[in-house]
């Protein structure tokens, strides 16, 4: 491996991650959840996108922290094998992954399903391998290409959103006005509880903010343009969020609809009539697309770093093209997982992914907290505010979450934690070891060169 590259090209600025990141949150997914979130808060979906906001704001703030401490691609996985072990750090990887490796093919997925449901002629199986395809070329070829592929169709779904955004507010002054749009906050049929359960459905619609923290070692002053961005994604997410939500709620108080699935498109079609509807329809799938390039590319470095430390096998996972410096051989992978989606109903793929995110968000809280622990006790001080109680809310916040995930998401997550300390007891030799780790030198020291700090692993 010493005559291969081991990092990555970082030419990324502060616009371009961000749009990374809230193209990977897919902006357009408030319209498609609308009907569940409203139902769920009982008539107030924007109260319960402000909770999520705040309570994605709390994991955020750690993952901004962490990211200037540890500017590496690796995400929760580094955090945690520098802040608390190298054997957690494993874990919270294998963890990340049941969640990174499985949303492409949700997205994909879904895709599909909505592209078929359109143009019936074409089979959901073949929409699938074209929106699998073209992604997967996208992502070999380089992040550049993508981040310019992922600008172009977030700026159309922004513009779908304007134009809904509008409509709504035509309809609302029309029926109900400004009592109507109180109501969309907080009506007579609404609690607390109602706000909070619906939260949680909302803060589904914030994964992927976190992926930001994978393109560390792709960006230009890393320490400093990723925690930017990853605070600047949550907020800007959480800003279209709460205001399309708003705007929705206004044109159709209340809670109740034929089917809470379809409401976005219904209620499109009400403000602005079928034909605005469909088109929106096809520019939110084109945003979807730009979702599934994001999430591709960030599971590919998280299982690049993994496969370069070698926790994963470093011949396989732990290799970059000489010339392009991408990952290519973890985005087929990830390409052939997404491929897997012809045989998974939308239901069980979806499950697969909650419970590894919900994991990492509560990691990354614990890995601030360990920080500002050791730091101390070296002598520097941190804010306990800052460094000890909204990392520990964010925690909290994140432990409630898992526990609404269904019995069954809950089951294949810990299945798949068992898979991984099963792997982790064979690489570790019984967990005696430490789990490998390859170590750089900094850029400022010369060329990089591999050492493992740990038994490397069997290459395939």
């Amino acid at each position: 491996m010493t005559d291969q590259p081991t990092r990555m090209r970082g030419n990324l600025g502060l616009l371009s991650v961000v749009a990374f990141g809230v193209a990977y949150m897919a902006p357009a997914v408030v319209t498609s959840i609308f009907g569940v979130t409203a139902a769920t808060s009982k008539g107030a979906a924007p109260t319960a996108y402000m909770i999520a906001t705040g309570a994605m704001l709390l994991t955020g703030l750690s993952y901004a922290k962490m990211a200037k401490v540890h500017p590496s691609s690796g995400s929760v996985y580094t955090y945690a094998r520098k802040e608390l072990d190298s054997r957690i750090g494993f874990l919270a990887g294998w963890a990340l992954l049941l969640d990174y490796l499985f949303l492409p093919m949700v997205a994909w997925l879904l895709q599909a399903i909505y592209l078929h449901a359109q143009f019936p002629a074409v089979p959901e199986w073949a929409w699938l391998v074209i929106n699998v395809a073209l992604a997967t070329a996208i992502n070999v070829v380089g992040l550049k290409v993508a981040d310019r592929i992922n600008r172009v169709l977030l700026l159309g779904v922004t513009a779908v959103l304007v134009v809904l955004a509008a409509l709504c507010v035509h309809y609302g002054i029309g029926h109900g006005g400004a009592p109507a749009a109180g109501h969309a906050f907080w009506n007579s049929a609404t609690s607390i509880s109602a706000v909070t359960a619906a939260a949680a459905v909302a803060a589904y619609a914030f994964l992927g903010f976190d992926a930001v923290s994978t393109l560390s070692e792709e960006v230009r002053d890393p320490q400093r343009t990723i925690p930017r961005s990853i605070i600047l994604t949550v907020l800007t997410g959480g800003g279209i969020f709460i205001v399309i939500s708003f705007l929705m709620q206004w044109a159709h108080p209340g809670g109740s609809f034929p089917d809470e699935d379809s409401a976005g498109y219904l209620l499109s079609t009400t403000v602005g009539g079928k034909t605005f509807a469909d088109v929106a329809n096809i520019v939110s799938m084109l945003g979807g697309f730009a979702s599934c390039v994001a999430i591709q590319a960030s599971t590919s470095r998280l299982m690049f770093v993994m496969g370069r430390d070698g926790a994963l096998p470093r011949q396989i996972f732990g290799r970059l093209h000489r010339k392009l410096l991408t990952p290519i051989v973890n985005v087929l992978i990830i390409g052939a997982v997404g491929l897997l989606a012809m045989t998974l109903s939308l239901a069980d793929a979806t499950s697969f992914i909650n419970f590894g995110a919900f994991l990492g968000f509560t990691l990354v809280n614990v890995c601030v907290i360990a920080y500002a622990v050791r730091q101390w006790r070296s002598g520097t001080r941190h804010s306990p505010v800052r460094y000890l109680l909204l990392p520990a809310a964010g925690a909290a916040v994140d432990v409630y979450l898992i526990t609404q995930l269904g019995g069954t998401a809950v089951r294949l997550g810990l299945g798949w934690l068992v898979i991984g300390i099963v792997w982790l007891a064979v690489i570790t030799k019984g967990f005696r070891r430490p789990a490998p780790e390859l170590r750089l030198q900094s850029d400022s020291d010369g060329p990089a060169e591999p050492e493992s700090s740990g038994p490397l692993l069997p290459t395939a």
